[in-house]
């Protein structure tokens, strides 16, 4: 299990259970060629180093259909090991290139690597990302879409456009540049920009529609430690998809989007003639930013230009009260059909007997002078050797299983180890993440999904179990811990094989 900081909710979750997959001849290949450089980008208006794939920032859509075998040769040409994570995306069939330092070898400076992915039993929006150092702040992202294949009916008629937007909060400094601020002992400084596909304020560019089409967005949050709201002016959006699972279509006039989360919506263009701005801006911040981007009608006879700052963006009187209210409602599509496998025999994951129940709490603080954050008080230090290889060939000394405690140890400070928590196969488990930090947490359990059952502020205990969905909850792969000790309820079905 690996995990991001960045947010705060409920949750319950179940990962579905590892199956070997033989590539059948129907499965077909997609190559890629990938090249990883640095090049002048300027989001801000500033000229800064950035990483590059292919010379594009950011870098190059990945666009395949369910069970496609993806084939993606990557070429570190930095100064420094890279590693790649493809967010959201189960790997089912080489899970031990999911692109997380522990589980995969980083690729040292002038080497390449061959990342071989099979989709298998996928839909959905997702993203991959630069998963090493504070590499995510220099670019190196870009947009992961799974289609379903033409017998897998999908809940919604085709959309007359399909787009991607990467959006996130951005930094003016050089990503090492960051790394030494949170080495010298303090945590990151407050995001100068927010970006939509790698712009910020200067981005003006539009999206020409035509009225009465209904169009697909997918939306992800690729940035560092923000919650971002996105909405367009004038219009309602229906949700459709949340990290490759079909959801009850609901209207929305924003979204909260997470970092490390994909939604995506289909918006019907059934507005007056003109131009709107579709914006994105920060949320449970004092100092508010933004960026927007425009829809433009085509038959409309004038082009609008605004500023972004000059876009006003009304906020709840309660931000985090609204938000927890938005997350409970998003549910999943029982009706929809889905090209997924049916872990353990049955979705219905409320009459499943819990294994295990693990509490997990964040926490930060300083160690040896550097800012270091840690799960129950153990903070990950990467070992020498890939866990996944210690751990097939029994490698001693590289980790230490139950190393992190099922739950939170106050007052016993902080330490540094090569942290695993073991698990057995076929576990069900539910995991209870608490936030007792001043920012929005995000979870992600790479390689997995789960069910979220639940979300609140305050503390968990056993009466919160009444309060759980166990019909209908929404399954992903990343959810958020919201700020004042909000809670997170989690269960999964873990692979015979133990893992951090």
């Amino acid at each position: 299990m690996c995990w991001w900081l960045n947010g705060a909710v409920w949750t319950m979750m179940m990962m579905t259970i590892s199956i070997i997959s033989f590539v059948q001849a129907d499965d077909p290949y997609r190559f890629f060629d990938w090249r990883v450089t640095y090049g002048n980008i300027s989001p801000l208006g500033i000229p800064q180093r950035g990483i590059l794939i292919n010379g594009q920032y950011p870098g190059p859509d990945i666009y395949s259909v369910t069970n496609d075998n993806l084939i993606i040769n990557v070429h570190n040409d930095l100064d420094e090991p890279f590693l790649l994570s493809w967010n959201g995306v189960q790997l089912r069939k080489n899970s031990y290139q999911d692109g997380v330092y522990g589980t995969t070898c980083p690729i040292p400076p002038g080497k390449n690597y061959t990342y071989a992915i099979q989709v298998k039993d996928q839909i959905g929006s997702f993203f991959y990302f630069p998963s090493l150092a504070v590499h995510k702040a220099a670019g190196g992202f870009g947009g992961f879409r799974i289609l379903s294949r033409p017998r897998i009916p999908v809940p919604f008629p085709e959309p007359a456009g399909d787009f991607t937007f990467l959006i996130g909060d951005w930094f003016k400094h050089d990503h090492k540049v960051l790394k030494a601020i949170l080495d010298r002992g303090h945590k990151l400084p407050l995001p100068q920009g927010v970006l939509i596909n790698g712009q910020g304020v200067s981005y003006m560019s539009s999206i020409t529609v035509h009225k009465g089409k209904t169009y697909r967005f997918r939306i992800s949050n690729v940035g560092l430690q923000h919650t971002l709201n996105f909405r367009i002016q004038g219009h309602q959006m229906k949700l459709v998809e949340v990290e490759g699972t079909h959801t009850v279509q609901s209207m929305y006039t924003s979204l909260d989007i997470h970092v490390g989360q994909s939604y995506s919506v289909l918006v019907t263009m059934d507005q007056p003639d003109q131009d709107y701005d579709i914006v994105v801006s920060t949320k449970f911040v004092a100092k508010k930013l933004l960026v927007s981007s425009t829809i433009h009608y085509s038959n409309s006879r004038h082009s609008h230009s605004s500023s972004a700052n000059s876009v006003h963006v009304q906020q709840p009187a309660d931000e985090l009260d609204w938000s927890i209210k938005q997350a409970r409602s998003i549910r999943t599509n029982l009706t929809a059909s889905g090209p997924r496998p049916n872990p353990q025999g049955s979705y219905h994951y409320g009459r499943i007997k819990i294994s295990r129940t693990l509490i997990l709490e964040s926490s930060a603080a300083l160690v040896k002078r550097k800012q270091r954050y840690a799960i129950n008080g153990v903070s990950f230090v990467p070992g020498d050797t890939p866990l996944k290889l210690a751990d097939y060939f029994k490698i001693k000394g590289v980790f230490k299983m139950g190393s992190i405690p099922d739950k939170p140890r106050r007052g016993r400070g902080m330490r540094m180890e090569t942290s695993v928590m073991g698990a057995h196969h076929r576990d069900f488990l539910e995991i209870i993440f608490q936030n007792r930090e001043k920012i929005v947490q995000s979870y992600h359990l790479d390689g997995y999904s789960f069910w979220v059952v639940g979300t609140d502020r305050g503390t968990w205990s056993k009466a919160s179990r009444r309060e759980y969905n166990l019909r209908d909850a929404i399954s992903r792969s990343t959810t958020q811990v919201q700020i004042v000790s909000n809670s997170i309820y989690l269960t999964k079905n873990f692979k015979k094989s133990s893992q951090n």
